[in-house]
């Protein structure tokens, strides 16, 4: 199929001016909503002590004494954090739809983003998978579970992730007749059925490199605002006004969240967190059929997962490592740089590639 990117536009489009305005009036209304509940779900947090176990054992099941070292301090400090930003957004989704129909004003109305074409299918994701991440921190902090130390096994919880991707990927195959993927500046090129694992395979990478990634304060949070921020303009540049409200409520969300994530944190994000917004920024890459330029936005994703998997290759083959720990922020933690260099380094990182990701994806969308 041709022109996936653009086909589906508003139906009651808005002018220019509107869109801008109603986008803006949702990102400012989740960054209040999100800053006025925040004391309640601290207070929640601390007081049933849901606070983040340092495990002294690496992804890989082996002992990781660097990054205990490093984090040690930490233990204890409230986890699930990133429940503040997919509430938020979920919360003012709802009151809009149930809300604006009792009002005549034109701009009102109009702030009700939720959409059968756009953000159901991105509501879906963030609202599964935080749920999946919830339980799997929930288990983690009582010690609850199959993994040693507590937490969800991780093949359980990749096959839960598995079957969001799959029922998100036929969903767009069969319902939505998805079947290309767009090629910025070239066109589309149809993979037919080969569209379900690419889908998948898209999911489950973003949404493991966000978690991965969710190891220094305020580190995965600014990342993802970033790159939300980014989809959000490719998003108007669509048409898709909705979509792009979406977006700009979940970066009013994790600004309120980063108020509170930046060094030290008050709260970390957590699986609820990483986990959701990293598969729904696939599921809005894949959306916008501009999936090529997600490794280009989200290139320090590319780079912290690329650095596990070197790491545990050379340790299986070769018996020894090639970094001090991953991920590599880790690493450069080793290294001696303190944490917020290390996270605002990955920030401006991030902002560069974005801004390169925007105009190739813009420029490109024809």
């Amino acid at each position: 199929m041709n022109g996936n990117s653009m086909k589906f536009a508003d139906i009651t489009t808005l002018p220019a001016a509107m869109a801008v305005l109603k986008i803006w009036i949702l990102g400012t209304l989740s960054f209040l909503i999100a800053m006025f509940w925040t004391p309640v779900l601290t207070h929640f947090l601390y007081k049933y002590k849901i606070g983040a176990q340092i495990k002294k054992k690496s992804v890989d099941g082996q002992k990781a004494p660097v990054y205990y070292g490093l984090h040690r301090d930490k233990s204890g400090t409230p986890s699930m954090g990133g429940a503040l930003v997919w509430g938020t957004v979920l919360f003012l989704a709802v009151f809009m739809y149930l809300v604006t129909p009792f009002f005549s004003a034109k701009i009102i109305t109009r702030l009700d983003f939720l959409s059968r074409s756009q953000t159901w299918l991105p509501f879906f994701a963030l609202v599964s998978a935080a749920i999946l991440g919830a339980f799997d921190d929930i288990f983690s902090v009582r010690g609850w579970g199959t993994n040693k130390g507590g937490g969800i096994r991780f093949l359980y919880r990749f096959g839960w992730l598995v079957v969001i991707a799959v029922a998100g990927a036929l969903w767009f195959h069969y319902k939505l007749e998805f079947d290309s993927i767009h090629v910025p500046g070239v066109g589309n090129f149809e993979i037919d059925w080969w569209y379900i694992p690419f889908f998948t395979f898209v999911v489950l990478a973003t949404a493991f490199s966000s978690n991965i990634t969710d190891g220094l304060d305020g580190l995965n949070g600014g990342i993802l605002l970033i790159a939300y921020a980014a989809f959000g303009v490719i998003a108007f540049a669509q048409d898709k006004i909705n979509l792009a409200a979406f977006c700009a409520a979940i970066c009013g969300a994790l600004l309120a969240f980063l108020w509170f994530n930046i060094y030290p944190a008050r709260f970390f994000m957590g699986d609820t967190g990483a986990v959701s917004l990293g598969a729904t920024l696939a599921v809005i890459a894949m959306l916008t059929n501009s999936v090529l330029i997600l490794p280009i936005i989200c290139l320090v994703y590319v780079i912290e997962a690329g650095s596990v998997i070197v790491q545990l290759t050379s340790k299986k083959i070769f018996g020894r490592k090639i970094f001090l720990s991953t991920p590599i922020h880790h690493h450069f933690e080793a290294l001696g740089w303190p944490e917020t260099k290390v996270t605002m380094r990955a920030w401006i990182l991030t902002g560069v590639a974005a801004s390169i990701g925007l105009i190739i994806g813009i420029l490109g969308m024809g």
